[in-house]
């Protein structure tokens, strides 16, 4: 007897729907799996003859096989065994087949029966939504996460017999307690923890505002990475579908162990001797890199003149993309990489450069400025000298708070919201060359110094535009509908701090 059941497999991060066929037929015992599945697929003849035999079903004394169609798309990991099991149950006919035609299954199996959650339980049930099916029954765990799919029917199990129960119809699908809840938004560090540095925090606005990407150069502990850890607090909160990308990715890398919508924008801070598909995204089974899982979100390098040289241009693609396609074994898996980048460096070996106690040759400062390439410097919009504050600043109150900052940052993003509407974009560090010519208006006071500092080689043509857009999310942060002179001069400045990462500059 034939049966099909409907699963999904994870493809990079989109989700990629495979039909289980099951053929149960007289002949020598046997229990064979075919498809293109890797060893934690065929591996699966154990777990799947182990559970349902503890959960008091027949496994069938015949020849199994099982089909995982289309055959030409790699599968890999646990999930398909919940939907091998099911298929072994209706073939053999002891559940019905026609109940599967409305649903997908999708779980790892243990010896005992239990189901266990698996990754990418989010990307399932939106693959469910797709493929125009009734539902999906999934591990209780991960109820809550597929559940955020609210136009399909979610049921949560706990093991192989429930799952039977449901499909013979003796149990309806149990939706839990209810559809997913919004995760709490973790408290988050302040700005207002911050003394001095009046300048680089004003800078950390514009940057948040417009989505730009940053650059802190200067001493050791003169608060980079305290300011820098504080760009999250500041950034506004996630829209549906943002949120909706960032769930999907964390739960396809595992990153979620809590259910519901993720609300809090990604901060990641790898440490500098990750490899490159550590950073970007590869492996056997491609998976997502650092980038990706910055998606939304910050990526914070600290003391990236340490980073591998190669792993560091392994950057270039996805900031200037917003994507990243890993080929491997003739397959092509896309990842977004839509992240503001946040870097902080020292200006020389020992950090002191150029004043007197620093004691670094200049072979030292040499091989440190070739540590960060021409290109990958002119991918950063925001170049910015963090030093020492004085006693007088400690002791002084903050700047602004997370708070104030938000605000503002909010206002600028709405507008630019509004602008960008129907383009694809959603700040200004998003636009391509067409949208800053349409959105990016200057006055005549701007044009003229836009066009004297660019004959003057101050920067290249993507940094021409990296420059208008800075300038756009100044305006937008004054509210202005036109980009003014000042606004121009200001975005200059914040891209060439003559102070800032000098040897970068350079």
């Amino acid at each position: 007897m034939l049966a099909q059941v409907t699963t999904f497999a994870i493809d990079g991060i989109e989700p990629r729907r495979v039909t289980v066929e099951v053929d149960v037929r007289p002949g020598l015992p046997a229990f064979a799996i075919v498809g293109l599945g890797d060893r934690s697929v065929r591996e699966a003849r154990e777990r799947v003859r182990g559970a349902i035999q503890n959960s008091r079903f027949k496994f069938p004394q015949e020849r199994v096989t099982v089909n995982l169609a289309p055959a030409f798309l790699h599968k890999h990991g646990p999930g398909f065994d919940l939907a091998i099991a099911c298929g072994i149950l209706a073939a053999s006919g002891q559940v019905p087949a026609e109940a599967l035609a409305r649903f997908a299954v999708f779980g790892e199996l243990g010896l005992d029966g239990s189901l266990r959650p698996c990754n990418g339980a989010l990307a399932v049930a939106e693959g469910v939504l797709r493929a125009g099916l009734d539902g999906v029954i999934v591990p209780w765990e991960r109820v809550e996460e597929a559940a955020i799919v609210d136009s399909i029917l979610v049921g949560g199990a706990g093991d192989l017999g429930s799952v039977a129960a449901v499909l013979r119809g003796d149990e309806a699908p149990d939706r839990g307690d209810g559809r997913a809840q919004p995760e709490p938004v973790r408290e988050s560090v302040d700005l207002a923890d911050v003394r001095g540095h009046v300048a680089p925090i004003e800078a950390l606005v514009v940057a948040a505002a417009g989505g730009h990407n940053v650059l802190f150069s200067g001493p050791p502990g003169t608060g980079k990475t305290m300011l820098a850890r504080r760009l999250p607090s500041i950034l506004p909160p996630l829209t549906m579908a943002e949120a909706l990308e960032v769930t999907r990715i964390q739960s396809i890398a595992g990153l979620r162990s809590e259910g519901g919508l993720a609300r809090v924008r990604p901060f990641r801070a790898p440490h500098h001797n990750i490899s490159l598909p550590g950073l970007i995204g590869g492996g056997a089974v491609p998976s997502p890199g650092e980038v990706s899982l910055a998606h939304h979100g910050v990526l914070f390098l600290d003391e990236v003149s340490e980073f591998p040289r190669s792993v560091l241009e392994g950057l270039r693609q996805p900031l200037e993309d917003g994507r990243v396609a890993v080929v491997r074994d003739q397959r092509v898996a896309v990842f977004p990489t839509r992240f503001m980048l946040v870097a902080s460096t020292n200006p020389c070996p020992c950090g002191y450069h150029p004043q007197r106690r620093c004691r670094c040759t200049e072979s030292d400062l040499q091989r440190h400025r070739r540590r960060l390439s021409g290109p990958l410097l002119d991918r950063i919009d925001l170049l910015l000298a963090v030093g020492a504050p004085s006693a007088r600043e400690i002791r002084s109150g903050p700047a602004t708070t997370s708070l104030s900052a938000r605000e503002r940052v909010a206002a600028a993003r709405a507008l630019q919201l509004a602008r960008l509407d129907g383009t694809g974009a959603t700040c200004n560090a998003h636009m391509d060359a067409a949208l800053v010519r349409r959105h990016v208006r200057l006055e005549p006071g701007a044009e003229r110094v836009l066009h004297v500092t660019y004959e003057q080689g101050a920067f290249s043509a993507r940094g021409r535009d990296r420059v208008l857009r800075v300038a756009r999310t100044i305006a937008d942060l004054d509210a202005s509908e036109t980009v003014t002179k000042r606004h121009l001069l200001h975005a200059i400045g914040l891209r060439h701090d003559a102070a800032a990462a000098p040897e970068a500059v350079a």
